[in-house]
């Protein structure tokens, strides 16, 4: 994954989180970032669907479609499986930026580009222009760039994460799919906290610090830490996470239940 960009200033904003992408992928396999776009950032947005047109209209029904012909899933269960994937890819790398180096890449619905397939994988996302929060003692916090957004302190990087992700893209999105088809909301977060505590805990090797304190300051920053139950396996140190909510895969016409699935 080496990143190129015509812009040295966006490189420079986005080598630590593509690095930290990069060694999760040297130790975990290629498959682990496969859902974005090899450079993360991409200049030519040729192919490339903006996520702003995602959350409404013929945009979400071809998306939705897609999935359905994807999984060959009911409606509902696609739309389902379909967020459970977007949200997983789309938060990864604010998680791995906020994780790796407290450089938070914010997920503007107008900054984030899709691309979808009704085969396997479904989904790859990459960002274009992205606006970065950072802490004040960042390099990039000097000079107030444009695109740069400083904050205090972890809590603040955190609120912004929220902000971007939970409440001006993934809330559209949500609505969008509620209005088409009957699935719960909890449902659809309980997807997000597995997502965000997974890819937390397979970074652990990769971003400094212990993770299961880092997992819960996360989950709880996004406000969906009541939809995972996450423990120590005693024998091993490893973490076991287990969903609250279930993300309907057992539907599917081979049924699949995942390893922390709520109805084992």
């Amino acid at each position: 994954m080496v990143l190129t960009t015509k812009h040295d200033a966006l490189a420079a904003s986005m080598s630590p989180v593509v690095a930290t992408l990069r060694d999760l992928a040297t130790r975990h396999g290629e498959k682990t970032v496969r859902g974005l776009a090899p450079t993360l950032v991409v200049d030519d947005p040729t192919g490339w669907i903006p996520a702003s047109d995602l959350i409404g209209g013929a945009g979400l029904a071809n998306f939705l479609a897609a999935a359905e012909q994807r999984w060959k899933a009911q409606p509902h269960v696609a739309a389902a499986l379909a967020w459970k994937c977007y949200s997983y890819w789309l938060a990864l790398p604010a998680l791995i930026g906020y994780a790796g180096a407290r450089r938070v890449p914010l997920p503007a619905l107008d900054d984030v580009l899709v691309r979808y397939s009704e085969h396997q994988p479904f989904l790859r996302l990459a960002l274009r222009r992205p606006f970065v929060a950072v802490l004040e003692s960042d390099p990039l916090a000097a000079g107030r760039r444009p695109g740069v957004l400083v904050q205090q302190d972890d809590a603040a990087l955190l609120r912004e994460l929220k902000r971007a992700l939970v409440d001006d893209h993934l809330e559209a999105l949500m609505a969008g799919i509620r209005e088409r088809v009957h699935v719960g909301r909890r449902t659809l977060w309980g997807s997000l906290a597995s997502g965000v505590a997974h890819a937390l805990y397979r970074a652990a090797d990769s971003v400094p610090g212990p993770i299961l304190p880092l997992i819960d300051e996360v989950l709880a920053a996004l406000g969906v830490d009541d939809l995972v139950d996450i423990t120590t396996d005693p024998a091993t140190g490893g973490l076991h996470i287990a969903r609250r909510t279930c993300c309907l895969a057992f539907t599917l016409p081979e049924p699949k239940v995942c390893k922390g699935c709520c109805i084992r």
